[in-house]
């Protein structure tokens, strides 16, 4: 199932997620102008998942309606590559990896198979826009929604760390 969704230019307010009939979906609520944090709405507006930067951590922590803790981001290190990794507790490892220059990522299981693939489908002076290829019947596609935003929210970190430097 193929969702498309998009992060807001300025890190708050509320973005629809549609499928590829362009039908609501759900919405993600991006928390905070000032801080990283966002929530992920099926399309009745029942929460489904949250995700967030712990305090003082480079690591994007994605939780469950109530609150648990269902998985973690972090980056790896890579020259030619963006790579990432989440950690869907007790459900496996998953590498996210892209070209150096390419908007096209891969999800991959510790199995060697593809879990998901996404693309950034935005033009250079929009806000980011995603459409995401779930190929996991029983992973949400809304938790993947999760981790994408929250990679991309560790790529603007930092980008704003090599900006200030």
């Amino acid at each position: 199932m193929k969702l498309y969704f998009r992060d807001n230019f300025f890190n708050a307010g509320v973005t629809e997620i549609v499928n590829q009939n362009n039908e609501r979906a759900g919405e993600v609520d991006l928390r905070s102008l000032f801080g990283s944090g966002l929530d992920v709405f099926d399309e009745s507006g029942s929460k489904l998942f949250s995700g967030g930067f712990p305090l003082l951590s480079g690591k994007w922590v994605v939780k469950g309606p109530s609150g648990e803790e269902c998985g973690l981001l972090r980056a790896r290190m890579s020259f030619f590559s963006k790579r990432y990794e989440y950690e869907a507790y007790e459900r496996g490892v998953y590498e996210i990896t892209a070209g150096a220059f390419s908007q096209e990522y891969e999800i991959v299981g510790e199995d060697g198979g593809l879990a998901a693939s996404f693309s950034r489908v935005s033009g250079f002076f929009e806000a980011s826009a995603y459409c995401l290829d779930n190929r996991l019947p029983d992973f949400s596609g809304y938790e993947w929604i999760a981790v994408i935003l929250g990679m991309h929210e560790i790529q603007k970190r930092r980008r704003n760390v090599s900006n200030t430097m």
